[in-house]
């Protein structure tokens, strides 16, 4: 499909048909791709219709058309795919990473799709700002002096930034395994998984990737958190050392209605990490939000309905 400044977005639609079946829309994180879903796809396309694309300049999307990776972009795809690919029935938004702050960049534009359409949201292993502080502590300021100015030197000059990345990614297959264990994972993740995301984040797009290291090292997404009304459920891996639970804890405090589960030793990745306990806390929460949903529609519909009270 085609996003609101012509960028080609891949999407991929499973689960089951019908314009009032809830749909589950899934947003990758940061240099991954939409087989990040895969055991949620796998699980929940039995009982909702799921959606998952590729953000711009990663998996088979193609790179934006006019070079815009900003995070209002990415919130502006989020809201073509919704538009296309959701029906009549109710939206739940669910996003990992970079991908979470595709949400809040959503919920920042289009304020009228929260509780309209999207009655839910899920923020896995990601921040609404200051990833940083939340990752450096104290040392963030200092790290961040030297972090951002050498990642706009890199954009500037992309061939420096492209060999840079080359090597530590691709050159050396133990290098970029060790780097995507330390970086996303816990200490007992499988080696399958980390192999796979190591070799996913290899083939994302280098303009991409490094706007967007920028992006979202500079976002602040904070002021929105108060907009996000419907349900929220804020998840974290116990040892995500890119997003970590001060970061989620955070989030938690700043939504007016959210919970917030910690996975044990898992890392960055917990959607494929402890995937089976991702699926059961995720499936419950989603299970209870529309149903509290569907009786709020019915309590309006009945209170529209009703007929008015003569006064005495």
């Amino acid at each position: 499909m085609r996003s609101f400044d012509g960028t080609e977005l891949a999407v991929n639609v499973v689960g089951r048909e019908g314009p009032e079946v809830s749909t589950l829309v899934f947003a990758h994180g940061f240099g991954l791709d939409m087989t990040a879903w895969h055991y949620q796809w796998k699980h929940f396309s039995k009982e909702y219709r799921c959606v998952l694309y590729d953000q711009r300049g990663h998996g088979r999307s193609a790179p934006a058309l006019h070079g815009d990776y900003s995070i209002a972009a990415l919130g502006r795809d989020l809201k073509m795919v919704i538009d296309a690919e959701t029906g009549h029935g109710p939206v739940v938004v669910v996003g990992h990473s970079m991908g979470g702050m595709s949400i809040l960049s959503l919920a920042s534009q289009y304020p009228q799709e929260i509780g309209r359409r999207v009655r839910a949201v899920v923020l896995a292993d990601t921040a609404a700002s200051d990833i940083s502080t939340d990752v450096l502590g104290g040392l963030a300021t200092k790290v961040g002096t030297i972090v951002i100015p050498f990642a706009r030197h890199l954009i500037a000059h992309p061939g420096r930034a492209y060999r840079l990345r080359h090597a530590s990614l691709t050159k050396s297959a133990d290098v970029a395994y060790l780097v995507t264990r330390a970086t996303n994972f816990g200490p007992n993740a499988p080696a399958s998984l980390v192999d796979h995301v190591a070799r996913v984040a290899a083939r994302s797009n280098p303009t991409a990737w490094e706007t967007l290291m920028v992006n979202i090292a500079e976002v602040d997404l904070s002021a929105v958190l108060p907009v996000i009304t419907v349900p929220a459920l804020v998840l974290v891996g116990e040892v995500d050392r890119l997003t970590p639970p001060s970061a989620a804890l955070a989030m938690q405090r700043g939504l007016p209605d959210a919970r917030m589960f910690v996975f044990k030793k898992a890392g960055h990745c917990a959607m494929l990490e402890r995937h089976a306990q991702f699926n059961r806390v995720v499936g419950k929460f989603i299970r209870q939000a529309l149903q509290d949903a569907s009786r709020e529609g019915e309590m309006e519909a009945a209170h529209s309905t009703a007929p008015a009270a003569f006064g005495s």
